[in-house]
């Protein structure tokens, strides 16, 4: 429970913030673009053997980078999944879907963007760009879902301070 009133005060003090923000600017549009700026793209550096034979990044370790990058994203906010594993919710994965754009190798080093894409009541999906340099690797998307229990949760009802913070980004 102590995690969990320090994850409340956090996202308090970042609300509190936003509405001082927002009332500066007095255009949440502005504030967000603001917020997500600060947050950090996730780097992934190819090691040699998640390579194929041909040199080239073997497509089955995006997903994996994209967990990574999924992971790394709640951390900046604050609320990482040890978290809301700790207060008894997991988010499984429903969909996955991958575009790739150009071939990777070893040791180049792959900037993964987090953005927020579908909400609903029940599920959340995650818009992924993946870029070395300049250029674009890999488009992709995950879908997700909250259980607690094996039962599907409301992110908004079980975590309504999180779900407002999500939400302004």
């Amino acid at each position: 429970m102590q995690n969990y009133n320090y994850f409340f005060e956090y996202a308090s003090v970042i609300l509190f913030f936003c509405k001082c923000k927002l009332q500066k600017c007095k255009k949440s549009s502005t504030f967000a673009a603001n917020f997500y700026n600060h947050m950090t793209p996730y780097i992934h550096v190819v090691k040699y053997y998640e390579c194929d034979r041909m040199g080239i990044t073997h497509h089955s370790n995006y997903v994996r980078f994209m967990e990574e990058a999924r992971i790394d994203w709640m951390d900046q906010l604050g609320y990482g999944f040890e978290r809301m594993e700790a207060e008894g919710v997991v988010s499984p994965v429903m969909e996955i879907e991958l575009a790739y754009k150009h071939p990777t190798t070893f040791k180049d080093k792959i900037a993964i963007s987090v953005e927020i894409g579908e909400m609903s009541a029940l599920k959340i999906a995650f818009n992924y760009t993946m870029r070395v340099g300049e250029t674009v690797v890999c488009t992709a998307k995950s879908k997700h879902c909250f259980l607690e229990n094996g039962r599907p949760v409301a992110l908004e009802k079980r975590f309504p301070d999180f779900y407002k913070l999500i939400t302004t980004i």
